[in-house]
């Protein structure tokens, strides 16, 4: 961790009014790159990732995860002056990034038609479960609900006819995230050229269905009904996960020469001569007898074994890892994927790194994640406040202090 910021972002101001996980995943992926991210909170109560799981004051390793390397604003929306005073921050801003129900920003009198009246240079974005328009833009948005309706859960699962399965992390709402970081830079590119801001309005049931790329290649081509198929991919084979004598082993020997080795280095060319399994196409057509066969080969020896003659071969394959596999495998370390940052009441948290690695502007983890309120003085004494303003504000309750947060939580 450092203190110094040399991303791409420096200078870029951010002010992210968001709960739970895909604003928070926004606003991260742009403070990673250096931009001033602000995150405002509703009190009381704040951001509700705070209370998952354990953690002093709010500050769980659930909320640091998504909310490092920015500063906290704590402000009562149900006060005139604290609406104030958040309209003339977020007026002064580059970007503004909410994840609320649709007409909740309106009510607040932030919408995107006042702000951009009053900035015209302001980039907008709204993440919401389904978008700001179309039949369900009045719904909420959870990640379960559009893994659901995005097709994500009916091509999750171990096969035909088994019960609907979610993918273990929240794909819609990082993916979300992530999809709205990557329409902000795009409208800051448009903003350099012509100085005009614009409104980005993503969506978690979106992110869902961009998910489903081959699927719905295969749906829209064929009118078959893609179906869950376990580990196994739906074009080609075998590129699945199978059985080993101690745990489980992937394999990607899907294109012709990645079969012809994997074949060799298994012990089994035999197969390679097989009219079943001779074309990718044919192995798809027989894949349950693929199956069969490999797993009767494969579970003769060790996950280690196999990756030992595997990887001599050239055939991609990988173990099957649990969590903590992954932090503690040396490559996590090498590529820094899991760093950690002071936690605000003391100690530390683990947080997963910036995925992307710059070789001119690294991102960096300059912070840990901040109290409720914590940096509410200081930002709105950069934001043109006075002292006596921000005074009254804070004695008026507007806008709150962590101390002040910590004892109404009491």
């Amino acid at each position: 961790m450092t203190d110094k910021n040399t991303g791409m972002l420096h200078g870029l101001k951010v002010v992210e009014m968001s709960h739970i996980m895909a604003a928070p995943t926004c606003g991260q992926m742009l403070a990673d790159m250096g931009a001033d991210v602000i995150k405002v909170e509703r009190v009381p109560g704040g951001d509700d990732t705070r209370r998952f799981g354990e953690g002093e004051q709010g500050d769980s390793a659930a909320f640091a995860m998504m909310n490092r390397n920015k500063r906290g604003l704590a402000v009562n929306t149900k006060s005139d002056e604290g609406r104030a005073a958040l309209r003339r921050v977020i007026g002064q801003a580059d970007v503004f990034i909410e994840n609320y129900r649709k007409g909740a920003m309106e009510h607040f009198g932030i919408g995107w038609e006042e702000m951009h009246a009053a900035n015209p240079r302001l980039i907008y974005c709204s993440v919401s479960g389904f978008g700001r328009t179309g039949p369900y833009a009045e719904r909420g948005g959870f990640d379960l609900i559009t893994q659901a309706m995005s097709g994500i859960m009916s091509i999750t699962g171990e096969g035909p006819g088994r019960p609907p399965v979610k993918v273990g992390a929240p794909i819609t709402d990082i993916t979300a995230g992530i999809l709205s970081a990557v329409g902000i830079l795009g409208a800051l590119a448009h903003r350099y050229e012509t100085g005009e801001g614009q409104y980005v309005d993503s969506s978690l049931y979106e992110a869902g269905i961009v998910h489903t790329f081959w699927q719905t290649a295969i749906y829209h081509a064929t009118g078959e009904i893609p179906q869950p198929m376990g580990s196994a991919h739906p074009l080609s084979a075998p590129y699945q996960a199978f059985p080993t004598k101690d745990t489980s082993l992937v394999v990607g020997a899907a294109n012709q020469n990645n079969w012809l080795k994997f074949v060799e280095a298994i012990g089994a060319p035999e197969l390679a001569d097989d009219p079943r399994f001779e074309t990718s196409n044919r192995r798809m057509e027989n894949l349950q007898v693929l199956e069969e066969t490999l797993n009767g080969i494969l579970a003769g020896d060790t996950t280690a074994a196999w990756l030992e003659k595997l990887e001599a071969a050239g055939v991609p394959a990988g173990p099957v890892y649990d969590v903590k596999e992954m932090s503690d495998d040396p490559h996590t370390a090498a590529r820094g994927m899991i760093e950690h940052v002071p936690a605000a009441t003391g100690g530390e948290h683990a947080v997963i790194a910036h995925p992307v690695k710059y070789s001119a502007t690294p991102a960096t983890v300059r912070r840990g994640a901040p109290l409720m309120g914590e940096h509410s003085r200081e930002v709105l004494a950069e934001f043109g406040f006075s002292a006596q303003e921000i005074d009254g504000l804070i004695a008026s309750g507007a806008i709150v202090e962590p101390d002040v947060t910590a004892k109404a939580a009491e």
